[in-house]
């Protein structure tokens, strides 16, 4: 099985989240042993936010990165974990809300593709780029 990083550059629909975790010098840190659960905006998420959003980003590291270790939560947990937990800290330090009542959602976020399991975490595509506050 390959690590989180990798299955995101072999999915093919994480250029821009993959290319982000580059510039903040997060790939190591993903491929540590972990675990990790990690909400992966795909390119579609990101191509919803509003333009000159990503290149803004990618010129402020510092911001960058703590919107990227928004998405990181340090454990591996599943879908079924996640819905009894209702929120999770990321390893950013902030609150992130889980609702599994009606759909899967994360924060602003659906979940559009749950427990994509990895050798050190697990995966959980989100249709939105999620942000702290």
């Amino acid at each position: 099985m390959a690590d989180i990083v990798d299955i995101a550059v072999g999915a093919g629909s994480f250029t821009t989240l993959v290319t982000a975790v580059q510039a903040a010098g997060l790939v190591e840190t993903l491929k540590c042993p972990g675990p990790f659960t990690v909400f992966a905006p795909n390119d579609e998420a990101f191509a919803k936010l509003p333009p000159g959003t990503v290149t803004t980003l990618v010129q402020n590291i510092p911001q960058l990165t703590r919107i990227l270790t928004f998405h990181v939560v340090a454990g591996k947990l599943m879908k079924e974990d996640l819905a009894k937990l209702g929120t999770v800290t990321s390893i950013e330090g902030s609150p992130i809300p889980i609702n599994c009542k009606d759909s899967f959602e994360v924060k602003n976020a659906t979940v559009v593709a749950a427990d994509i399991e990895a050798d050190n975490g697990v995966i959980h595509v989100i249709d939105r780029v999620i942000l702290m506050g």
